[in-house]
Formats: structure tokens, C-alpha cells, sequence
């Protein structure tokens, strides 16, 4: 199990560096990144997450039953993505970097990923509805964001009192 790291943690906020070796260690990061996510009931984490600043991210939507299975991990390594059309969709989004707080955010329809497996292995995915959204949320992460940088006014507003409120029940 890997400690997540929490928004408003300054770690979050970098950039990620290309991963350059596949090999057992980074089979153990991911293999532990897998075990963290499902213990802490994610769908993704990015190794960011765990203080990790490497271009990895997982991704395990529920199935029909409401279940992960592990046969449906998606492991993206140095993913790059590119939208498919103009359209976009809006969709309650959570982190677990950020415990607690859903809000609304507007994110592309449509999207296409290359990316590399575990063993190095060239990948590519066309993902639409909550696919496409979980890759976009992780990838931001890789690059230093996250989701409530793309708040509105109110879902801003929404998030002060969330973070106010989480002080005040740590204390």
C-alpha cells in the first residue's frame, strides 16, 4: 500500500518525466499503484498520486455487476492524447487527492490515447463516455493539474467550504 497524497500537497502540482525503463521495479509500482487504488475505492490514480513524478497512470471502471475486475486494468505508461471531434461532455468528477469533494466538470466527448504497456509494448485506445473522462482527469495530473482547476465560480465556492469543513473534522 502507497500513501495518496492530498490536495493541497505542492507534489501535485508538477509536471511527471517519461518513464525510460520498463522493467521489475516499475512492474512493482504498478502492481502497488493497482493494490492503493482499489483499497482507497478508485476507478484511476496517477503515480503522482503517490508521490511518483513519472507519466503512469491506472485506470479500472466498475462493470456491469458494479465490480473491478483486474482483467479490465488499463496500465498507461508516457500516455499522449488527442480529442476526436469537437463535442464535449459534462460529468461529476472526484480524486482521491482531493477526499471527499465531487463537483462538475466539462471535459471532450471523444478522445484517442497512445501510450506503452508495462513491458514497453506501443499502445492505442479510442475512449469515449466515463473512459475518456478518467483519462483525461489522470493525464492532467501528469502534467501538474487538477480537476478543481477547472471549477466554476460556484463549484469554487463549493470547494472552499469543502476544505474549510475537512480542517475543521481533522482538528
Amino acid at each position: 500500500m502507497l500513501e495518496i497524497i492530498t490536495y493541497p500537497n505542492k507534489l501535485l502540482f508538477t509536471r511527471s518525466q517519461e518513464v525510460e525503463k520498463f522493467d521489475e521495479n516499475l512492474h512493482k509500482l504498478l502492481d502497488d499503484m493497482y493494490e492503493t487504488m482499489i483499497s482507497s475505492n478508485g476507478i484511476g490514480l496517477a503515480a503522482i498520486q503517490v508521490a511518483k513524478p513519472l507519466r503512469i497512470f491506472l485506470i479500472n471502471l466498475l462493470n456491469d455487476k458494479e465490480e473491478q475486475n483486474k482483467e479490465d486494468l488499463i496500465e498507461f505508461i508516457n500516455p499522449v492524447i488527442t480529442p476526436i471531434g469537437e463535442g464535449t461532455q459534462v460529468y461529476e468528477e472526484g480524486c482521491l487527492s482531493v477526499p471527499g469533494f465531487f463537483e462538475e466538470v466539462t471535459r471532450y466527448d471523444r478522445i484517442k490515447v497512445d501510450y506503452c504497456d508495462r513491458f514497453g509494448n506501443a499502445k492505442s485506445l479510442e475512449a469515449d463516455g466515463l473512459l475518456a473522462v478518467a483519462i483525461q482527469h489522470e493525464n492532467d495530473h501528469l502534467n501538474g493539474h487538477l480537476f478543481i482547476e477547472k471549477l466554476s465560480f460556484n463549484g469554487r465556492k463549493k470547494l472552499e467550504k469543502h476544505l474549510k469543513n475537512s480542517k475543521k473534522s481533522k482538528k
